[in-house]
């Protein structure tokens, strides 16, 4: 697969095409980089988020939702790095030479993929609010804090290679065959309301179970549907770049190649965060 994804050859992968094809574990650390230096990184995350949390703690509350938000904002972003964000980069791609006209025509494509994601959102975190609200809404901030901080600490370890944690995830892909049976803004909503749900398909990043468990522990489903709304832009937000003349060979060569430092990138986050979150609590 990996070596498809260098190709360019992505959507045409055999090992692909069938949707209900089970998705490998995502590299949970970088491959190039020996124990030593993702050591280092750990350290370096975790006193980046030590130093943060120590000098944000008089503006807690507010440091802690800008932290959650930039989080959530770019563990979208981080989605893209999964066979699905691959997959909607290559299949939801004018059709024909790139002009005016063809991205034009392929305007309403993305316009109703950004209303699939959603529809994801309402109802992902319509339901999560609505299930939090009846088993948590007495639960204390800090109590949240604390769990979501310890969460995102062990996340991070593991996709440094530290820690082995659960990684619950429906192994499976949007449906690749969908672009022959239905016309492009059809298959554009599918694919949205699919990748909207995240958990319809296969998500490499688990900055999505701190979403998640932000979304479901808020306990208001206006601020469980915001969390996954800002989560899903993220997600929705790379498409866009197939209204710029590149070609979807170098689109995918990009990825392939930034794929192990977007892992770093995951777990840094993860461990900054919630080692920054942990200690305004403690202080």
């Amino acid at each position: 697969m990996r070596a498809d994804i260098e190709a360019g050859n992505f959507s045409q992968s055999s090992t692909v095409e069938n949707s209900a094809a089970c998705v490998p574990d995502a590299i949970s650390f970088s491959e190039s980089k020996s124990a030593g230096a993702r050591f280092a990184i750990m350290l370096s995350a975790i006193a980046v988020g030590v130093t943060a949390g120590i000098l944000l703690n008089t503006q807690m509350s507010t440091a802690l939702t800008g932290m959650f938000l930039v989080l959530t904002f770019i563990g979208g972003l981080l989605s893209t790095w999964s066979p699905c964000g691959y997959s909607s980069l290559s299949l939801l791609r004018p059709a024909g030479k790139y002009s005016f006209g063809s991205v034009a025509r392929w305007t309403p494509t993305f316009i109703t993929h950004a209303i699939g994601y959603a529809f994801g959102a309402l109802i992902l975190g319509g339901g999560l609010g609505l299930i939090g609200a009846f088993l948590f809404e007495q639960l204390a901030f800090s109590h949240m804090v604390m769990g979501l901080a310890a969460l995102a600490i062990g996340y991070g370890a593991h996709q440094l290679g530290f820690l082995k944690m659960p990684y619950p995830q429906r192994r499976a892909q949007v449906p690749h065959d969908a672009r022959f049976r239905f016309r492009s803004s059809t298959i554009g909503l599918l694919y949205g309301y699919a990748l909207g749900m995240n958990y319809l398909t296969y998500v490499q990043t688990p900055i999505l179970y701190i979403v998640t468990g932000a979304a479901l522990l808020s306990a208001d489903v206006t601020t469980a549907i915001t969390i996954i709304a800002i989560f899903n832009i993220g997600r929705c937000l790379p498409v866009a770049v197939n209204f710029l003349p590149i070609s979807n060979q170098s689109v995918q060569a990009w990825l392939a190649k930034w794929q192990e430092r977007a892992v770093e990138l995951d777990g840094f986050l993860l461990l900054s965060i919630g080692a920054a979150a942990l200690t305004m609590l403690t202080l």
